[in-house]
């Protein structure tokens, strides 16, 4: 009986806390109207979101966490209540590479919260396209998988667009195999992305060596063959499994247990420093011996670090390069707008395609 009435006490407890919880969440948004409010009637209706101040508050929910719950789910929590809150003074539509359950819409739930309308499309082009008619206030891209390496249609869209890079997300990508069938020796064809195929591709070799491999545009793609087609399994995430009403039969196929992707928000704004940011650049410079030496100088010489550096055709002239090179530190920085004002002097081009808080979690 005692320890009835002290499990009644810690439950009436966490009610009160609930209640209080609830309370203060609704405080919260009521606030985020005001700020809505106050921003229309000054005419100031631009910059709702704000990328560096979303990354600020979710690192001092990280830093001043106490546990027992982790900072990462504490975070998460806070991006959920941010997302409902921001839906209250601007519902925003997110263009994401689709369709519905790839990994791309995760990496936009994770960065943006659930709040958010989700639009899928068919390809990356379209991605920008529509940010760039205002249809999406933001569109979500893959850039590269920390096995796989770099998207390069994402790198070569940049070329020809004026999109500016707003944020990032790191998504812990985690592949498992799905299908209708109870048994994996059933399985005739694996349908995936092909990226996704690389990634598991040890997995594969040693547990379905007989299936045949079948690459497709998206594992969302994968997972609706998989539904329809008998005899048909897919590697992809557990969303696309909810979504395409299929069984996980293997989880976390991946060969490599710290696999993960990296996507670009990008939108037309420039974000301001968050304190703790990357700064993305696309350069070129004259074929001719040392100039990617010299191109390189001003960042060493102003003690910046780089992060990433990846060449890629110009399309312009046979043997014509460009690089993207991302930096730690953002344009308004002392030391990164010396280094870019010494690079514009030795570059044949250079286009800053965004300043951006790092990654949170």
């Amino acid at each position: 009986m005692a320890d009835k009435k002290k499990l009644q006490v810690l439950r009436n407890r966490i009610d009160t806390l609930d209640e209080k919880i609830q309370t203060l969440i609704n405080e919260r948004g009521g606030i985020a109207q005001e700020v809505a409010e106050f921003k229309q009637a000054s005419g100031d209706n631009s910059m709702y979101y704000r990328p560096e101040r979303e990354a600020q508050v979710l690192r001092d929910v990280i830093a001043r966490n106490q546990g027992p719950i982790s900072g990462e789910e504490m975070a998460r929590l806070f991006r959920e209540i941010m997302s409902v809150c921001l839906a209250l003074e601007k519902p925003m539509t997110i263009s994401y590479l689709g369709p519905e359950g790839t990994f791309t819409q995760a990496a936009a739930w994770k960065h943006f919260g659930d709040s958010v309308n989700t639009l899928p499309l068919g390809a990356i082009d379209d991605v920008f396209r529509e940010v760039e008619s205002g249809a999406a206030h933001y569109g979500v891209v893959p850039v590269e998988n920390s096995t796989e390496g770099v998207v390069n249609y994402t790198l070569d869209r940049f070329m020809r667009s004026s999109l500016k890079i707003c944020g990032e997300v790191e998504l812990r990508v985690h592949h498992n195999l799905m299908g209708k069938m109870t048994d994996v020796k059933a399985i005739k064809k694996v349908y995936s992305h092909q990226q996704s195929l690389a990634q598991c591709r040890e997995w594969l070799n040693v547990n379905l060596s007989g299936a045949e491999l079948v690459a497709v545009s998206s594992n969302a793609k994968a997972a609706r063959i998989a539904n329809e087609e008998a005899g048909a399994a897919a590697i992809a995430g557990d969303i696309a499994a909810e979504i395409y009403h299929l069984d996980i039969l293997c989880h976390n196929i991946e060969d490599w247990p710290d696999n993960t992707t990296r996507f670009l928000i990008i939108g037309e704004q420039q974000t301001p420093p968050s304190g703790v940011d990357k700064t993305s650049l696309l350069v070129s410079t004259m074929n001719k011996p040392g100039a990617l030496h010299r191109l390189l100088n001003p960042f060493a010489s102003n003690n910046i670090s780089m992060t990433r550096i990846e060449s890629r055709p110009s399309r312009m002239t046979m043997w014509d390069y460009v690089f993207f090179i991302d930096v730690e530190g953002h344009r308004e920085d002392e030391q990164i707008a010396s280094a870019l004002a010494e690079l514009e002097q030795e570059a044949a081009m250079l286009k800053v395609l965004g300043s951006y808080p790092k990654a949170v979690m």
